[in-house]
């Protein structure tokens, strides 16, 4: 005779299995009060009703409150607060311990607890807490409210940006805004000033966020717009020639070890993992101390790449220099017989 196992004991059992653990990873990014859609199986899929009714018992833990489901596809709503799980009765996974930081995510393992809702000290906003787009692209976001003096620094950073692409494109005559630049790669993103600044042109960017700095992964999200961590010393997690455009500033800071001293890694592996991410004839900014881009440009020329360097705009403290590199369409000689 088969042994008939508890529901709670099958429910833990899915919550190891992979699916489980990317619910409670989907939970941990998503925004309280944001919408959790799955498109295909196992919704109403044929064959893969035990699935469906794993996924639906699994939502129900995470308190998710199901909005509609459409054919093939269910969406549901996550919580805003911990009040659910307060006076849940059904076995699932806990909350985690309060000890646990869920902006923590780079070389950490998935989790089997539920990341807890932000306190009303940390500020964070839920969903319909935010301001409505494109509102919130200037708004300094609350959750970053604990950096002294954050909403000064932040509207000058929104500021200089602006100078620093109107600089970009009317001094330094570089394509963004036009058709020939649409996939964008920021290196070192800081609050995402950069990415704003080229809100209304055609641009795809992606902001990068280097994991051995300062944490305003947060803030980017708040502002509306998309972005990931990184350590520059690893390979980008993309195809080759993915980026038209690569912005970099500090591009020294991306590999130098705060603890240590001294650098990480090599800047001539770093360009060369730039160079394989850039499209030919793609362009490159660079802007760092003239030490460094003196470095850059002798990598640069290595690699085969164009390169003209420039003074800052006039309104830096003009300790800075930019390069700006184009990445030749070239191929290895034939090796004759």
């Amino acid at each position: 005779m088969v042994q008939k196992l508890p529901k709670a004991y099958l429910l833990k059992e899915y919550l190891c299995q992979t699916d489980g653990s990317y619910m409670i990873e989907m939970d941990r990014l998503l925004r309280s009060g944001g919408y959790f859609v799955i498109s295909g199986p196992p919704v109403q899929w044929p064959k893969q009703e035990k699935e469906w009714t794993d996924l639906q018992d699994l939502a129900h833990t995470l308190c998710y409150e199901l909005v509609i489901i459409d054919g093939n596809t269910a969406i549901w709503k996550k919580p805003s607060n911990n009040s659910c799980f307060a006076l849940k009765s059904v076995p699932g996974p806990t909350l985690c311990d309060e000890h646990d930081d869920p902006k923590v995510a780079w070389y950490v393992p998935l989790k089997d607890c539920i990341s807890q809702f932000p306190s009303l000290k940390e500020k964070e906003n839920s969903l319909v807490e935010l301001p409505k787009w494109p509102s919130r692209l200037n708004e300094p976001p609350q959750r970053a409210a604990d950096i002294k003096n954050f909403l000064d620094i932040f509207k000058a950073d929104t500021r200089r940006w602006q100078r620093r692409v109107t600089y970009y494109k009317n001094v330094l005559n570089l394509k963004l805004g036009s058709s020939s630049v649409r996939n964008v790669l920021d290196m070192n993103a800081g609050f995402g000033g950069f990415a704003a600044a080229l809100i209304a042109d055609p641009v795809w960017i992606m902001n990068v966020v280097p994991a051995y700095t300062i944490n305003t992964l947060a803030v980017i999200y708040d502002r509306g717009l998309i972005g990931v961590y990184h350590d520059w010393c690893e390979a980008f997690s993309t195809y080759p020639r993915t980026y038209d455009f690569i912005h970099a500033i500090g591009i020294e800071s991306l590999i130098t070890d705060l603890s240590r001293g001294g650098n990480r890694c090599s800047l001539v592996d770093l360009m060369i993992e730039m160079d394989r991410i850039l499209r030919p004839e793609g362009t490159v900014v660079v802007r760092d101390t003239p030490k460094v881009i003196d470095r850059v440009a002798k990598i640069a020329s290595a690699i085969r790449w164009s390169t003209e360097v420039y003074d800052t705009e006039p309104e830096s403290n003009r300790k800075e220099k930019l390069l700006v590199a184009t990445k030749q369409f070239w191929t290895l000689s034939s090796i004759s017989g």
